[in-house]
């Protein structure tokens, strides 16, 4: 009998790799999407490895002792994500996002912060560096990153309940070392801290009040995400989602809420104490610009919420047409959103690529 052999493909490499000319355009410090958005983040990973198997990211299940990560030769060097931010700042980005990953696990990542220090806008102004992490050595390694050139971090938190966090980063990591990093951070001016709680309705939703309460008046930021779907991998389901509305409806009965005015298009940058919403599949009041994404391996890509989740209350915002586009495409109604199903993702895969043709960073 002979055996059958099915060559598979590695899907991170996948991806057509763009064509880069000879001479590239001038920078105009005026970077903008189709849309004429500005283009003011630039998000980096700098690893695709981390320490956490959040069930809601990188489930056990799929990221397990025999999944291939990136090896280190396909991993962007210091010296490359470098180039790559100058390039980006000439264009008018004017902050750098470092992620994975859990991006405290890349070795010397306090060089290419001070390399990243270095770069100045078109101004002459600093560039805002930041860096989102799970904490989980942020207490060792604060004062270093601080040192080194790091402003502001961000930290994925899900709870205080110490259980409940225990089984939501799957690897029995106590809260109380994320709380250990935050305050180490605080200490060492690494301010304002945002801390981005991710809620599924069963598993985390009744740590919505007591986190609002701990963080209240202490500096810090905290922002509440839909539980959303990041792919085929983490085994997404709509009634695991507890819509913003209803967070806000809980969070309001406790502590009344107003609404905070944008300090740039497209982008709320709240005072601290503020606790903003992230959206993914239920309605919201606006569209932020996507900022533009580069993975460890330096291919770009759009950031996980897609322009479906963007696109959810797109008739009167600036991202109408795209999901114009998708109506038409699908021949449904003009409620995209609305379907489930197949149907559903027809209207995801349809919307995903207008956005990417529609928001493909100009003049670079």
């Amino acid at each position: 009998m002979t055996n059958k052999i099915i060559p598979l493909a590695d899907i991170r490499y996948a991806s057509r790799v763009p064509h880069i000319p000879a001479r590239l355009q001038a920078p105009t410090g005026l970077l903008s999407d189709t849309l004429g958005r500005p283009l003011h983040d630039l998000r980096i990973s700098v690893t695709d490895r981390c320490n956490f198997r959040c069930s809601y990211c990188m489930p056990r299940e799929v990221f397990n002792k025999d999944y291939a990560f990136l090896p280190q030769s396909s991993l962007l060097s210091f010296e490359e994500i470098t180039r790559l931010a100058r390039i980006f700042v000439a264009h008018g980005v004017e902050k750098i996002r470092l992620t994975g990953g859990e991006p405290l696990l890349r070795k010397h990542l306090e060089v290419l912060i001070e390399m990243l220090a270095k770069l100045q806008t078109p101004a002459g102004k600093p560039l805002d560096i930041t860096l989102t992490t799970n904490a989980s050595l942020l207490a060792k390694k604060a004062q270093s990153l601080k040192d080194a050139g790091l402003q502001r971090v961000t930290v994925s938190l899900d709870g205080l309940d110490d259980a409940t966090f225990r089984s939501m980063n799957d690897v029995d990591f106590p809260v109380a070392e994320v709380l250990k990093g935050i305050e180490a951070a605080q200490k060492v001016g690494l301010a304002p801290i945002k801390v981005n709680m991710v809620v599924k309705r069963g598993t985390n939703d009744a740590e919505i009040i007591p986190m609002a309460r701990h963080f209240r008046n202490s500096g810090v930021v905290l922002r509440f995400i839909e539980y959303m779907d990041v792919g085929a991998t983490n085994g997404w389901r709509m009634d695991e989602v507890l819509p913003s509305a209803q967070v806000i409806e809980r969070l309001n009965a406790e502590f009344p809420l107003a609404p905070i005015n944008p300090n740039y298009l497209g982008r709320k940058l709240p005072s601290a104490g503020a606790m903003p919403m992230v959206r993914a599949r239920s309605a919201s009041s606006a569209v932020s610009p996507r900022p533009f994404a580069a993975t460890a391996t330096g291919r770009g890509c759009p950031p996980k919420a897609n322009c479906f989740y963007a696109c959810l209350p797109a008739r009167d915002t600036t991202c109408a047409p795209c999901c114009a586009m998708n109506n038409t495409q699908t021949s449904r109604s003009r409620q995209p959103w609305a379907t489930s199903g197949r149907g559903a993702q027809t209207v995801i895969r349809n919307c995903a690529r207008n956005c990417r043709q529609m928001s493909a960073p100009q003049g670079v």
